[in-house]
């Protein structure tokens, strides 16, 4: 027997809240054990400098539109990324869903069998991981999902590819995997989600995406091309995104497993974890409390050595 937790009113994305900080508690702090464990496992994560290299630049300006003409940045954010690493299983998965989906909000997703036959495969891919072998192991001790494979696959179908209809649809047009880490838009014009660092590599890779800088606040610590959490500002065709926050360089295992153990234990869609040289707000908002509305990290501040 397992418990689905309740969640708040579905979830409508707009721009990303800035982070709140609050004092860590015990139920955080059991988190934090346990995102450390999924750190320590991501044996796929890319190495910065090594792997792959990013050009920070300037920072974003505050005008949202398209052409503003506050671009910090002249150039793209990846400078390089060793490609070998796409070969690796759970990245070939990973990236053969990114091309399955109608991008703006309002068109009706069709899921064909070859479609479905790819989220299945990846679903496969991910349980093979060690990162969610750890985390469906505490599911089960916490009784959040079932102890069988199977059972725990459609958990996870259900979370991450269910279509669901987002504000101003009358069909479903959406998903959590979709919005998560593939990205939409909203009247062509406004991007929502998109908090995934491989998609934003190949959308930039073939000209779709203008990265205009990185993004900072008062409360927020600057950016740094060694550590593996940005927040940036960039236009992906012609939408406009004027704030996200991404992981850069770790693997879809490591943020698959996160987020869905964060979907299923924190109810109140914050949750404070510390973990490597990070303090970090993960944003999860629940759709529907079936489905995942949109999931981010949000860096709070860098963690002393």
């Amino acid at each position: 027997m397992f418990v689905q937790l309740s969640s708040k009113q579905p979830f409508s994305p707009s721009l990303e809240p800035e982070p709140q900080f609050a004092i860590m508690i015990e139920s955080d702090r059991e988190l934090s054990a346990m995102v450390q464990a999924l750190w320590d496992n991501d044996t796929n994560r890319l190495k910065p400098g090594k792997d792959y290299r990013i050009s920070l630049q300037g920072k974003a300006g505050d005008v949202m539109s398209v052409n503003d003409d506050q671009d910090g940045a002249g150039s793209p954010l990846f400078t390089y990324v060793d490609e070998n690493i796409f070969q690796k299983e759970t990245f070939l998965a990973f990236i053969s869903l990114l091309d399955n989906y109608e991008s703006d909000t309002g068109e009706p997703e069709i899921v064909t069998p070859e479609e479905e036959a790819e989220n299945h495969k990846f679903l496969d891919s991910m349980l093979e991981t060690s990162t969610m072998k750890i985390v469906h192991k505490y599911l089960v001790e916490k009784r959040l999902s079932p102890e069988d494979l199977k059972g725990f696959k459609e958990q996870l179908y259900r979370i991450w590819f269910e279509l669901y209809t987002r504000r101003g649809s009358s069909r479903p047009d959406s998903s959590g995997f979709e919005h998560v880490f593939v990205g939409e838009t909203r009247g062509g014009r406004t991007v929502i989600g998109f908090h995934n660092w491989i998609q934003l590599y190949l959308q930039e890779k073939l000209g779709h995406i203008d990265y205009k800088g990185y993004s900072v606040n008062a409360n927020s610590p600057q950016p740094d091309e060694n550590k593996h959490i940005l927040a940036l500002q960039f236009s992906w065709k012609n939408g406009f995104k004027p704030k996200g926050s991404i992981f850069i360089g770790v693997s879809p295992e490591f943020e698959f497993a996160l987020y869905t153990l964060c979907f299923l234990t924190s109810p109140n869609e914050r949750v404070k974890v510390s973990f490597s040289l990070y303090e970090v707000e993960i944003v999860c908002h629940h759709y529907n409390q079936k489905h995942i509305g949109t999931t981010y990290p949000v860096l709070l501040k860098y963690q002393a050595v």
